[in-house]
C-alpha cells in the first residue's frame, strides 16, 4: 500500500537531523584527512624535488657567497639583469607568509601573492607541469630551512621589459598553465623522464631557442641554442640534446649520457664546465640512478631536430 505524500515528506523531515548530523561528521573527516587522500606534505621528498628542480643554483648568489637559497643571483639576459627572490621561510623577506595556495599559483600560473605576474625568468612555463603533491612536498622542505632576512635585489630591466603588467600579453601568446599527463601510449619510465625534463629539470628553458620577445620558437625544442640575443642565459651556447646523429646527441650511448649527468663527463675525456656545471653538481649528480636513466630514455626518443649551435663570430673591424 502507497505511503500518501504528505507521510512521506514528514518522515523526511523527521530524519533530516540525523542525516545533516552524519553528513557533518562525514564532511568534517574528510575535512580532517591529508590532501591527495592521505598525502601529506612530505619534507624528504620535497629535499629531493629540490634538487631536481635546480632551485639551490638559481636562488643562491655563490659568486658573493650569499646564503643558500637566499637569493640575489644575477641571471643576464638581452632584456636586462634578473636577481633570484629570497625562497628561504623568512617571514618578510622571503616566502614565510605564503600559504599552500601561494606557492602552488606562482609554480602553476606564474603569478605573486599579491595577484602581479612573475617574469618568465622564473621557470614556470615549465614548473607549472609539476604536480600538487610535488609543489607542496617542496614547500613543506622549503620551510623545514632556516629563514634568512635578506631582502631580494630589484631587477635590472629597461623599459618597457620591467613592466609586469606586458607579462600578460607575454602568457597569452606562449604559456599555457597545467599539470603534465602521462601518455597511457607511452612506458612509465618514459614518462617519467618527460615528467622530470619538461617540468622539475625545466630543460627547455636553456636547451630551446626563443625569438625575439623570448618566446620558445616552435618545432625547436631542445635544440640548442646560439650566443645572442635569442640564445642561452648569460649569452652562451646550450647544445642541441635531440637524439639527431650530427648536431645533437643520437650518436652518444646510454652510458656516455648517464656519464655527463652523474659526472660532467664528456665521451672525449673531458668536463662541462659554466652553467652545465652547476646542473651536474645541483641536479643530475644529485638523482636517482634510475631518474637519470629515465631522462636518457626520453630524450633519446624525442624526434630528431637538425639545427647545429655554434658561437657566432665577433664582426670584424670596420664590418
Amino acid at each position: 500500500m502507497d505511503v500518501p505524500r504528505r507521510e512521506r515528506v514528514r518522515v523526511v523531515f523527521k530524519a533530516f537531523p540525523a542525516l545533516a548530523a552524519i553528513l557533518a561528521v562525514a564532511t568534517a573527516t574528510l575535512l580532517a584527512l591529508p590532501s591527495a587522500f592521505g598525502a601529506t606534505p612530505d619534507p624528504v621528498r620535497g629535499k629531493y624535488l629540490l634538487a631536481a628542480g635546480g632551485c639551490v643554483a638559481c636562488h643562491t648568489d655563490k659568486k658573493n657567497k650569499g646564503p643558500a637559497l637566499a637569493g640575489g643571483r644575477a641571471l643576464k639576459t638581452p632584456f636586462g639583469v634578473f636577481y633570484s627572490p629570497n625562497i628561504t621561510p623568512d617571514p618578510k623577506t622571503g616566502i614565510g607568509g605564503w600559504s599552500d595556495a601561494d606557492f602552488v599559483r606562482a609554480l602553476r600560473h606564474g603569478l605573486r601573492p599579491d595577484g602581479s605576474h612573475y617574469f618568465p625568468a622564473f621557470p614556470y612555463p615549465s614548473y607549472t607541469a609539476m604536480t600538487e603533491r610535488d609543489m607542496l612536498d617542496l614547500k613543506a622542505y622549503l620551510f623545514t630551512l632556516a629563514p634568512v632576512a635578506r631582502a631580494d635585489t630589484p631587477h635590472e630591466l629597461a623599459p618597457p621589459f620591467g613592466w609586469r603588467f606586458l607579462v600578460s600579453i607575454w602568457k597569452a601568446l606562449y604559456f599555457t598553465p597545467g599539470a603534465y599527463r602521462p601518455d597511457p601510449a607511452k612506458g612509465e619510465q618514459w614518462n617519467r623522464g618527460a615528467y622530470l625534463v619538461r617540468a622539475l629539470g625545466h630543460c627547455g628553458e636553456c636547451h630551446t631557442p626563443r625569438d625575439m620577445l623570448a618566446g620558445p620558437k616552435p618545432g625547436m625544442a631542445l635544440a640548442g641554442t646560439e650566443a645572442g640575443p635569442e640564445g642561452g642565459p648569460e649569452g652562451g651556447i646550450v647544445p642541441n640534446i635531440t637524439p639527431d646523429d650530427e648536431t645533437g646527441i643520437g650518436r652518444w650511448s646510454e652510458g656516455e649520457l648517464n656519464g655527463l649527468l652523474e659526472l660532467g663527463a664528456l665521451p672525449n675525456g673531458d668536463f662541462v664546465g659554466g652553467q652545465m656545471g652547476e646542473v651536474v653538481d645541483d641536479v643530475t649528480g644529485k638523482l636517482t640512478d634510475a631518474d637519470r636513466r629515465a631522462i636518457i630514455a626520453y630524450l633519446k626518443a624525442l624526434k630528431p631536430v637538425r639545427h647545429q649551435v655554434r658561437r657566432k663570430k665577433a664582426a670584424a673591424p670596420g664590418g
